[in-house]
């Protein structure tokens, strides 16, 4: 396969195809994002940004093809599989893109063309770059010693049936 500076033509193929499908979102009154999931056998699963659609705010394009892979495979695990996606994954998007164990991402707008755009996800990156006093003023998130804290994961351990993750 030929090679570009910006990687495989194949990887050009699959962004220009999250591109297409974010545009036509976007056209649609969607939002302007757009990603495929490619495994390693070559199955392709296809997603768009459906936020405002299903008044979901994590049902962003990525973390939706991430889904639609995982249900269509029966699981939850999509080592070897790539994501291409029409702009540089949020946080979030990140998450699930280690949850799922993708072995890499390749985005075509970064995150100042999406600022640019409208989209500043810039204050979420810098969330988690703050001091834990400094996240705590944004978004307080406290820990309570409660007793039985420690029940689900004792559950967990005492079922032999569980499926690891």
């Amino acid at each position: 396969m030929s090679t570009t500076p910006q990687g495989t033509l194949r990887t050009q193929d699959f962004l220009e195809r999250a591109i297409d499908l974010a545009a036509r979102n976007a056209a649609a009154d969607g939002g302007p994002f757009g990603a495929v999931v490619v495994t390693p056998d070559g199955r392709e699963f296809f997603a768009v940004n459906r936020v405002t659609a299903d008044n979901d705010p994590t049902a962003h394009a990525e973390v939706m093809a991430i889904r639609t892979a995982c249900s269509a495979l029966g699981t939850f695990d999509l080592t070897g599989s790539v994501l291409y996606t029409s702009c540089e994954p949020c946080p979030l998007c990140l998450s699930a893109s280690l949850w799922a164990r993708l072995d890499a991402v390749y985005f075509a707008a970064d995150r100042h063309d999406a600022a640019a755009g409208g989209f500043d996800d810039a204050e979420f990156y810098e969330f988690f770059a703050r001091s834990p006093e400094e996240r705590d003023r944004a978004l307080p998130v406290r820990h309570i010693a409660v007793e039985r804290r420690t029940a689900p994961f004792e559950a967990w351990a005492a079922n032999t049936s569980r499926t690891e993750y």
